[in-house]
């Protein structure tokens, strides 16, 4: 067998096989950012040069890569140059505080972390105890070999059930946990999305969502097993985004809630010009409210909207056809190809047309837990109940999230079985920001809620019990976001006395929820 990644089966197995194995030519752009583009041939350089140097600085079978870099083509080389020297890829969002990024890497136990010096600089010293870490910066990289050469390489020993990737996700409680998934899962995620989106090498997608979102890290995927091409765009202005289209002639666009509220409502260019190549538009990470639904597709007529619902821990689960929109608007759609989605009473029974249960996601793309917390992981990945032990191990994921199923199979949300609120695509622990608003020392309590909001899905807003008389609000923000991104930082906040109570003693934040909806809606 020759002594180089291009030689592998006829399958892809790993991660990295997508990108030998894809059809496009050599010469064909892979990755385009700004005036940059990279062929098909040197993505594949700058990875095995990556991983080569990966090995150099001792990363073994197993161990753990942060990618701490904006979204970049050295990023997209990253990826892939991980799973060429047999790691597990860890992505870190650009957007996280020092305290976060510390904590992901100190989590996963990294052995190396990609940055480049202007990301490394905010960061100080607080990575310096961290022994089992590598810090190599992009600038280091380029001067260590400044041009991309070939690199021959052993074959890689991971197989397709090992660890590919860890995607660092807001839990219940705390600070955010990491959701393993296997070669396996990132393959079936790329297969299952590819086919019902219909996406081939002849597409062009835009990709605005990090890689460190389980869906950003997709659309690279499906691009590169299609043998398609994918934009890179870092965006503040909703008319950034329509440019980038128009100038790209983009075919695929791939966002969360904030960016159709924000394309719907502070985009100028997108009514008054014309986006003829863009074939399909699609949903994630929260629902998108009924009326920008309805304003996207006045403004794009021709294209096709996707409206999906999944989770970090199964991918996604399921999607709305566009056919269906009208006749089921408030659906999260039917289950994705070759998993099954359907709700669980408590009584551990299949719940009846109309009847609420817990959404159950069964197949390919069931995570293998968080890392390192196996009491976490019981709680999610479980045997599946409707199968018998005798007949096998059959995993599935327990979502958390309350939902109803109709007659032909589509199923409907109802809420969350935990107080997690969900806003601009990021799931976010309210523990994590109470917390953080605790920190200024000027509360005796603080409690966080998701209010509907139509830009964002959810905002937050933050109920806090003064230590005093009186309270420097500004100061008690200040302090979150001192330590959380913006995301995280509540909004809006109210200033109470006591926080309700459930009989148990605990903070009964639907109460607080009801009580703040009741008084938007009062005239």
């Amino acid at each position: 067998m020759s002594n180089t990644p291009t030689a592998m089966a006829s399958a892809p197995l790993r991660l990295h096989d997508l990108l030998w194995l894809s059809p496009a030519a050599p010469e064909q752009a892979a990755v385009l950012e700004g005036d940059e583009v990279w062929s098909y041939e040197r993505l594949r350089q700058e990875a095995m040069r990556l991983a080569a140097a990966l090995r150099r600085h001792g990363v073994q079978r197993g161990d753990r890569v942060g990618l701490y870099l904006p979204k970049c083509l050295a990023e997209c080389a990253g990826l892939f140059a991980a799973s060429l020297a047999d790691a597990a890829v860890v992505p870190i969002h650009p957007a996280l505080k020092p305290a976060q990024v510390r904590h992901i890497l100190a989590d996963c136990e990294a052995r190396v972390l990609i940055t480049h010096g202007k990301a490394l600089e905010p960061l100080g010293s607080i990575l310096d105890d961290l022994s089992h870490l590598k810090v190599l910066t992009l600038e280091e990289l380029h001067t260590a070999q400044p041009a991309p050469a070939p690199v021959q390489w052993p074959v890689c020993q991971a197989l397709g059930q090992d660890l590919a990737a860890i995607l660092y996700t807001s839990g219940s409680t705390g600070l955010p946990k990491g959701v393993m998934l296997s070669h396996a899962n990132l393959l079936a995620g790329t297969r299952i999305v590819r086919t019902y989106l219909g996406i081939n090498g002849q597409d062009r997608l835009l990709s605005v969502l990090p890689f460190s979102f389980d869906y950003g890290l997709n659309q690279l995927l499906t691009s590169v097993e299609q043998g398609a091409s994918i934009v890179l765009l870092n965006f503040t202005l909703g008319d950034q985004v329509v440019q980038a289209l128009q100038r790209y002639q983009v075919t695929g666009l791939a966002g969360v809630p904030t960016l159709w509220a924000m394309l719907t409502k502070a985009a100028p260019k997108l009514a008054r010009g014309s986006l003829p190549h863009l074939r399909y538009i699609t949903n994630s990470g929260g629902a998108v409210p009924q009326a920008t639904v309805a304003r996207l597709r006045e403004l794009l007529p021709h294209t096709q909207v996707y409206l999906m619902y999944g989770l970090t821990e199964a991918f996604r689960s399921t999607y709305l056809p566009p056919e269906q929109i009208d006749r089921r608007p408030t659906s999260i759609g039917r289950a994705i190809p070759e998993c099954e989605v359907f709700p669980l009473t408590a009584e551990g029974r299949r719940a009846m047309p109309g009847e609420t249960g817990v959404l159950v996601h069964r197949g390919p793309t069931v995570s293998m837990g968080y890392w390192r917390r196996p009491e976490s992981t019981a709680k999610v990945i479980r045997r599946n109940p409707l199968v018998a032990e005798h007949e096998g191990a059959d995993w599935v994921c327990w979502s958390g999230d309350l939902v109803t199923i109709d007659d032909e199979g589509y199923l409907y949300f109802v809420g969350r079985q935990d107080a997690m609120i969900k806003s601009a695509g990021y799931r976010i622990s309210p523990t994590e920001v109470e917390e953080a608003l605790m920190s200024s020392g000027l509360l005796r309590q603080a409690a966080v809620v998701g209010l509907p909001d139509e830009w964002v899905g959810q905002r937050l807003h933050a109920f806090v019990v003064p230590m005093g008389l009186e309270l420097n609000l500004g100061a008690v923000l200040a302090a979150a976001a001192a330590q959380l991104p913006g995301h995280m930082v509540p909004r809006t906040a109210d200033v109470v006395q006591a926080l309700p109570q459930t009989p148990n003693g605990k903070v009964d934040y639907r109460a607080l929820v009801a009580m703040r909806t009741a008084e938007a809606a009062s005239p």
